[in-house]
C-alpha cells in the first residue's frame, strides 16, 4: 500500500479480525457474528495505536514492531506500515492502557487472560536513548519488557500512563488496604526542561516518585507534552511542571540563574474563575507541545493555558495565556445550531421520560453561568478601572476605546515595540512632552529606591561584619 495524504478522515480498513497468530482474516467476525470494536486510541510521534474490545493491541505508522524492528548500533530502526498491524506479544492477556512517544511505547497489560483490578503489569519497548523506557539503562528494546519497579510484587499498582516525546509518566495506587485512596506519580526519561518534576533538569533511567505532590490525594489524570507534564486530582487540583522558559505553562513561574524550564517541580495551577483556586469536577487533562487543556465541570467546561498561537487555546484569541482561560464551549455560532439540534434528537426519548430531572439540570447550568458572568463582569470593571488610572497618569486623559491599537483588535497579536513607535510617530509636542515628564519622574523614583536599597544592603553587611568580629574576638 503506497503512502498517501488525506485532508479529511477516512475509514481504516486494516482491522481484519484477531484470533491467534496465523489465524485467517475475518475469523473473529465469522465466529462472533460482529466485527472488532475499538475501545481506545493513542497517537504520538509518527505512530498510532489502538486497543480493541478483546484487549488486543494494534499499531501503524512508524513504530517499534517487536518482531520486525532491528537494532543498529544501539539505535532502533522503526517499521513503517500504512495499515494497522496486530502486536502478538500480549496474546492471551488483556491490554488495558497504552501510550507512545516519538519512538517508545508503554503498555499496561493484565497478568492473566482478563483484567481483574490491581493485576496490571507495565511493559515498555522501543527507543531508549534518554531512559524513557524506565528499564535502568539507555539500551533500546525490540520486544516489550517489564518495568521491575511496577511488577506484580511492587507495592504500587499502575493505572494511568502517558508519554511525552522522550519521557514517561505513570500514576499508581498503593496496594495496601486503606480507607483513603493514595496515589502517586512516577516519571522517567528526558529531564532537560524539568519535565520529570524532581526539582532538577537531570534525566532518569528508572521510575522515580514525584515528591512535590501532596500525599493522600487521588490523581485521576496525567498527560505529557513535548516539554511538560500535568496531573489532576479528584479534588480539583491541577499541577504542572517542565516546559521551555517563558512559554506560559505556569502563571507563577520564577526564573533564576540558568533555569531552562518554567517549573522543575510540581506547581499548583490556580483556577481563574469563580471556583478559585480549584477546578470544579475535573475529568481529564491533555498537554500539547506548549499548551495545556483541562476538561472540567463534568464535561461542561474546557480550560486552557500556555502558547496560544494558531488559536489552540480555543478562547477566540491567538495570544499566549499565562493563566487558565475558559474556552468557547459549547459553540454558539450559527453553523453549529443545526448540528446541535440533530445531535439532541437521539436524546428526545430520554428527555420526555425525565422532564423534571432535565429541567433541574438546566436550571443548575443556568445558575452557574449567571454566577460566572457576575464574576467576569466584576473582573472586567476592575481591569477597566486600572487601565484608565494607568492611562491617565501617563497621557493625562481617560482611556478611550478608539485608542486600542488596530492590530490587537483584528488579529489578537500585539507587537508592543512596533505599536509604541507608531504611537510616538503620531504624537504631537504636548503629548511627547508629557511622556518625557512621566519618564523622568519614574526614572528618578526608581533611582531613589535603588539608592535606598543599596544603602540598606551596605548597612546590613556592616552589621554582619561587626557581629562576626565580636564573636571571633
Amino acid at each position: 500500500m503506497g503512502l498517501q495524504y488525506f485532508l479529511v478522515p477516512c475509514l481504516l480498513e486494516g482491522f481484519l479480525g484477531l484470533g491467534s497468530p496465523g489465524s485467517a482474516a475475518k475469523d473473529y467476525e465469522i465466529q462472533n457474528g460482529k466485527p472488532l470494536k475499538i475501545s481506545s486510541v493513542k497517537a504520538g510521534g509518527m505512530m498510532s495505536l489502538a486497543i480493541d474490545d478483546q484487549g488486543s493491541l494494534w499499531m501503524w505508522g512508524n513504530f517499534p514492531h517487536p518482531s520486525q524492528s532491528q537494532s543498529v548500533e544501539g539505535q532502533i530502526a522503526l517499521v513503517s506500515s500504512a495499515a494497522p498491524v496486530p502486536i502478538w506479544n500480549f496474546h492471551g492477556h488483556t491490554v488495558v492502557k497504552v501510550a507512545c512517544g516519538n519512538e517508545h511505547v508503554v503498555a499496561l497489560v493484565s497478568a492473566g487472560e482478563t483484567y481483574e483490578g490491581n493485576d496490571l503489569i507495565c511493559y515498555s519497548w522501543g527507543g531508549n536513548n534518554h531512559g524513557q523506557l524506565g528499564l535502568g539503562d539507555k539500551e533500546s528494546r525490540l520486544s516489550p519488557e517489564v518495568l521491575e519497579a511496577l511488577n506484580l510484587e511492587s507495592p504500587w499498582a499502575a493505572y494511568e500512563i502517558s508519554c511525552g516525546a522522550y519521557h514517561t509518566a505513570l500514576l499508581a495506587l498503593s496496594k495496601e488496604s486503606s480507607d483513603v485512596l493514595e496515589s502517586v506519580c512516577f516519571t522517567f526519561g528526558l529531564g532537560d526542561n524539568g519535565q520529570l518534576g524532581h526539582g532538577t533538569t537531570q534525566s532518569l533511567q528508572s521510575p522515580e516518585l514525584v515528591q512535590g505532590l501532596p500525599q493522600n490525594t487521588f490523581l485521576t489524570s496525567v498527560d505529557c507534552g513535548l516539554f511538560h507534564t500535568s496531573v489532576v486530582s479528584s479534588a480539583g487540583d491541577v499541577w504542572s511542571w517542565g516546559m521551555e522558559k517563558g512559554l506560559g505553562l505556569c502563571p507563577d513561574a520564577q526564573f533564576t540563574g540558568t533555569d531552562s524550564g518554567d517549573a522543575s517541580s510540581p506547581l499548583l495551577i490556580p483556577c481563574n474563575g469563580m471556583y478559585n483556586p480549584r477546578f470544579q469536577e475535573p475529568l481529564q487533562v491533555a498537554c500539547g507541545a506548549a499548551h495545556t487543556v483541562l476538561v472540567a465541570d463534568s464535561g461542561y467546561k474546557i480550560w486552557s493555558w500556555g502558547r496560544g498561537r494558531s488559536g489552540v487555546l480555543g478562547n477566540g484569541k491567538m495570544v499566549d495565556c499565562y493563566a487558565p482561560t475558559i474556552a468557547l464551549w459549547p459553540p454558539l455560532v450559527e453553523d453549529f445550531k443545526k448540528q446541535d439540534f440533530d445531535n439532541a434528537r437521539p436524546n428526545e426519548h430520554y428527555r420526555e421520560k425525565n422532564p423534571e430531572q432535565n429541567v433541574e439540570m438546566e436550571e443548575k447550568r443556568l445558575s452557574a453561568t449567571m454566577e460566572e458572568m457576575a464574576v467576569l463582569r466584576s473582573k472586567l470593571f476592575l481591569m477597566e478601572r486600572y487601565t484608565s488610572i494607568l492611562h491617565g497618569s501617563i497621557f493625562g486623559k481617560p482611556f478611550q476605546e478608539q485608542e486600542i491599537p488596530p492590530s490587537i483588535q483584528s488579529s489578537g497579536v500585539f507587537d508592543i515595540a512596533k505599536e509604541w513607535n507608531n504611537m510616538l510617530e503620531s504624537s504631537d509636542y504636548d503629548k511627547l512632552h508629557r511622556l518625557e515628564m512621566f519618564y523622568n519622574d519614574m526614572l528618578a523614583s526608581v533611582k531613589d529606591k535603588l539608592l535606598k536599597r543599596r544603602i540598606q544592603d551596605i548597612v546590613k553587611e556592616c552589621l554582619k561584619s561587626t557581629a562576626a568580629a565580636r564573636s571571633t574576638g
